[in-house]
């Protein structure tokens, strides 16, 4: 519960109009329900005759007690009702009293649907905020984060999680504005009706709360272990769409489906059982409130037949009615309940990621960063994403439009280098500095307006070519974005397809060739026109004739920029300012290529392992 008061307290501020208007009409709905359930006495009066004294007019002023004025008012009332049917006669003051039985209600009804129509706002508007909050947070977490965590449960938190919190949200507006309302002030009427026969329903009470409590609890855990198992799911789903190719090519559909079948087998008993729960809530609370009524009839009948009791035969309807009445909005009130602890099990799951710390801190302070002019210097640099060192006393000077190409073998540390450089990790050890400055210094979004990269593999969104060369940059024209492809050798195929620039390239490029990809990524950076160039594997993956094309625009997007190269092929880098050699996260030669071979260590093995 207190989650959801924090939750309602982080979001609820900015629809204070909506919570104070919804309070308003949950109040007149009260109020007329009073009303409307008023008329039931005097009509019962007038139906079985009971005999009551001639009521005399009472005045009262300022200086009487509350008890005084309103036992006056009571009186007053009856007195001018015993009036009205006497001048109109029993017959039509039943017609009278039925018809402002229906307008009380139409009020009541009418308040009731206008509290409702202002918490949907305040529902939706949290809903949203919450969404923007979670997804905002995803993309400002470092890459880090996400290789302890499984895309797919993820994603089961931004939905099913998110949806649960949804209707846990709308249930505990519901039992903080509308049903304690009602309750409450239902309870105040039959206090001051019969304090006995409250206090007696009161006792009966707790039984029922321990009850409801117990299931409650049962729903969390139940719900916890349901939408973890959702994330597996969804993660699998999500490896299977990925590795569709692998799956077929080894003949392991049987095999996925089987472990398939078993997750969702076990996900559905998860939630035979939660909702098994949760569908307990009415049946449980409306036995429980039947038996009260009994009791309550039995108790209060016992006392009115014997004379003991301080209200009469048609108060004690009007309190039975009253009492019937709360029993709606306990009901909600338990449901709701249910409700907010299987919310709390998911919002314990969003605020996972909600609370999660950035590690790649930005400065309190930080530097302007002006254009870059001189250096990049990798300084007694070290780095392990847990136990094991990958990078080790790493000292490198990357000059102003100079291009340091990093070999080595996979495992090396090369392309984890190359990432501590936008910073998506930092340093364990020593320090990155950028024309003689720590890089920590200044904000991760300017050192990485200075940058280009151009991946292993192109990341590509579903969108069309203009869009996606177009990416992260602002206002760029068509004339802009046609320049950029030319210079990446991928204007030709581009104009080749139905709609050209606007043609959609399907889910990550799906429609496109891994040369075509890697070209419309490279245009991406080349309209970006950073100072500073990252190539990660651009061509590994590529074919010779792809790799050909690649590597022309590549040598385009290079001129006159400070490159940091990584590659297995040799063949791109020879033309390298410097070749850093990589082994188990130190660099264990550097030069030019002919110094290198020259040297006839780990850089010439690596070479005639190629040629061979």
């Amino acid at each position: 519960m207190f989650k959801f008061i924090t939750l309602l307290r982080r979001f609820i501020p900015p629809y204070k109009k909506y919570v104070f208007l919804s309070l308003l009409f949950n109040l007149l709905t009260l109020i007329f329900s009073l009303f409307s359930y008023t008329a039931i006495m005097p009509v019962l009066n007038v139906l079985f005759k009971i005999e009551q004294s001639v009521a005399v007019y009472q005045s009262w002023t300022s200086h009487d007690s509350i008890k005084v004025i309103i036992n006056a008012v009571k009186n007053n009332l009856s007195y001018y009702l015993q009036h009205f049917i006497s001048s109109v006669g029993p017959s039509a003051a039943l017609l009278y009293l039925g018809a402002f039985l229906i307008v009380m209600t139409s009020l009541k009804v009418g308040t009731f649907y206008m509290g409702s129509y202002f918490v949907i706002p305040i529902r939706t508007g949290v809903l949203r905020d919450l969404r923007n909050q979670l997804y905002k947070k995803i993309i400002s977490l470092p890459i880090g984060f996400f290789t302890a965590e499984r895309k797919g449960d993820i994603m089961s938190r931004m939905t099913g999680d998110v949806t649960e919190v949804e209707a846990s949200i709308m249930s505990s507006l519901d039992m903080v504005f509308k049903n304690p309302i009602l309750i409450l002030g239902y309870l105040a009427v039959m206090f001051y009706m019969s304090w006995e026969l409250t206090l007696f329903v009161l006792v009966l009470l707790p039984f029922s709360g321990w009850l409801i409590g117990k299931i409650g609890k049962s729903l969390k855990r139940r719900s916890t272990l349901g939408q973890e198992q959702t994330g597996e799911l969804l993660s699998q789903i999500e490896e299977t769409l990925g590795g569709l190719r692998v799956v077929k090519a080894f003949n392991a559909e049987h095999k996925l489906e089987a472990r398939f079948s078993l997750l969702n087998e076990k996900l559905r008993k998860t939630f035979n059982r939660l909702n098994r729960r949760y569908n307990l809530a009415h049946p449980v609370s409306e036995l429980l409130g039947t038996v009260v009524i009994a009791i309550l009839l039995w108790f209060g009948g016992t006392l009115i037949l014997s004379n003991k009791s301080s209200i009469g035969a048609s108060e004690f309807i009007y309190y039975i009615v009253i009492f019937y009445s709360i029993i709606a909005p306990a009901k909600d009130l338990s449901k709701a309940s249910y409700s907010i602890q299987k919310g709390v099990a998911s919002l314990e799951r969003v605020d996972k990621i909600l609370m999660s710390e950035n590690s790649i801190a930005e400065p309190e302070k930080p530097q302007v960063m002006q254009p870059f002019s001189d250096k990049i210097e990798f300084r007694n640099l070290s780095f392990k994403y847990q136990t094991d060192w990958v990078l080790q006393d790493i000292n490198l000077v990357v000059p102003k439009g100079k291009t340091v190409a990093l070999v080595g073998q996979s495992g090396s540390g090369k392309s984890t280098l190359v990432d501590l450089l936008p910073r998506y990790y930092d340093p364990v050890g020593g320090e990155i500095l950028m024309d003689g400055v720590n890089i920590k210094d200044f904000n991760t979004h300017d050192i990485r307006s200075q940058m280009g990269n151009v991946n292993q593999e192109a990341i590509l969104f579903n969108d069309t070519f203009f869009n996606n060369i177009a990416f992260g940059v602002d206002n760029a024209t068509l004339e802009q974005v046609m320049e950029a492809a030319k210079i990446a050798n991928a204007h030709e195929f581009i104009m080749g397809t139905d709609n050209g620039y606007e043609t959609s390239i399907g889910d990550r490029g799906s429609k496109l060739s891994g040369g075509q990809r890697q070209r419309v990524s490279i245009a991406r950076a080349i309209l970006k026109n950073p100072p500073i160039l990252i190539l990660d594997e651009a061509t590994s993956a590529l074919d010779t004739e792809s790799e050909k094309m690649v590597q022309e625009a590549l040598e385009k997007l290079m001129l006159n920029r400070t490159t940091l190269v990584v590659a297995h092929r040799l063949s791109t880098i020879k033309r390298a300012d410097e070749i850093c050699v990589m082994h188990e996260g130190k660099i264990v030669e550097r030069g030019k290529h002919e110094e290198l071979i020259a040297l006839n260590g780990y850089y010439k093995r690596l070479c005639d392992m190629q040629s061979f």
